[in-house]
């Protein structure tokens, strides 16, 4: 058997606070711009197997039971006992959680920590600062010296800056890596407050790029969402943020994972994140970690659920990481190509040291 030490899930958001119907809980199981096919439902996919396979023991049920048995359950219990018992069945310990996506309401690091009976710490949204640094901004030279004054104060009290998961992110940095010049970025900080009256996202390419050089030169790590795009795009703004004390985290590349794992092995301040890829190929999982693991070295690669909503999703991602970690290690174990004592050093790597040395979260941040 292989151990792991309580698992670091280095990218999450909350969870709902509310009840859902078998609609609602679907529409959070798989992000889809339409329904499912006629005749299924989105329980029909890996992650809703997965879904099925794990949660049920978690709230007294037997495995692969119905899905409206289990939503039955789930109502019986709550959404805060239910949220309970799912995070703190998953075996994290620590969590990073996102707390700049919109729209839902979801729990905030602490009451995400106090439901898990873990630790957790708050990875900043650099698109939330920009928008809130606009709320409060009646001219561009106000916007620009808000905004940097917000990196700067989050910077003191996160473990990292986020942004994505748009595409335009990877379109901007594909196009133009280098962080813009100041007066480019006045220029595009005057367009974009005058187009928002009643608020708005951050979409422009120029003030896309500042947001991310200004968490370069912070210092804190960075997760970068690819977008969807493949990772390959990023190659320009990979090399040109490699210096000092940078440490670049890519989210989300699945199913360009093998690219991002690419990065991750030719440069040295770069890290590929397993993420909710494994919980979203289920019974595939093993076969994605083994792919990673042909392609990145062991100390670049780090566990994360991407759970967002559903407290399932933190729990299938951790479970299934732990089933297909002991299948991928046991396996080469059982064939002589292992040790025990390197497969159980591994596994503690991937499942929370990696985490824990790139956020430096034994240091405080």
């Amino acid at each position: 058997m292989i151990e792991t030490p309580p698992l670091v899930d280095q990218h999450c958001h909350g969870v709902l606070r509310t009840e859902l119907g078998l609609a609602t809980f679907e529409a959070q199981l798989v992000r889809s711009a339409g329904p499912p096919a006629a005749g299924t439902t989105f329980f029909d996919t890996q992650a809703g197997f997965a879904v099925r396979r794990w949660c049920p023991p978690l709230l007294g049920l037997e495995p692969h039971c119905a899905p409206a048995r289990y939503l039955a359950r789930r109502r019986e219990l709550g959404a805060a006992e239910s949220a309970r018992r799912l995070l703190r069945g998953s075996g994290v310990g620590a969590y990073l959680v996102d707390t700049g996506a919109p729209g839902d309401d979801l729990t905030g690091p602490k009451e995400l920590a106090l439901a898990g009976d873990a630790e957790a710490f708050e990875v900043v949204r650099l698109e939330s600062l920009a928008e809130r640094a606009a709320d409060t901004s009646e001219t561009v030279a106000a916007f620009l010296a808000n905004l940097a004054g917000a990196v700067h104060h989050a910077a003191s009290g996160a473990v990292a800056f986020g942004c994505g998961p748009h595409a335009g992110y990877a379109a901007a940095l594909a196009a133009h890596p280098q962080p813009p010049g100041p007066g480019e970025v006045r220029g595009a900080a005057g367009r974009w407050l005058a187009a928002r009256a009643g608020g708005g996202p951050v979409r422009d390419p120029v003030l896309l790029r500042h947001l991310l050089w200004s968490a370069v030169t912070c210092g804190l790590p960075l997760q970068l969402h690819t977008g969807g795009a493949a990772p390959e795009a990023l190659t320009g703004v990979v090399r040109a943020t490699a210096g000092p004390g940078s440490r670049l985290v890519l989210l989300a590349g699945y199913p360009h994972h093998r690219h991002t794992a690419r990065l991750a092995a030719a440069y040295p301040h770069v890290h590929a994140d397993l993420g909710p890829a494994l919980a979203r190929t289920g019974a595939r999982a093993a076969a994605v970690l083994a792919e990673l693991l042909e392609l990145a070295p062991f100390g670049k690669l780090l566990f994360s659920s991407g759970g967002r909503g559903l407290p399932e999703l933190h729990a299938v991602g951790a479970l299934v990481f732990r089933e297909a970690l002991g299948r991928v290690l046991g396996g080469w174990v059982a064939e002589g190509a292992w040790s025990w004592r390197d497969a159980d050093r591994v596994a503690a790597m991937l499942a929370a040291g990696n985490a824990r040395r790139v956020y430096r979260l034994d240091e405080g941040g």
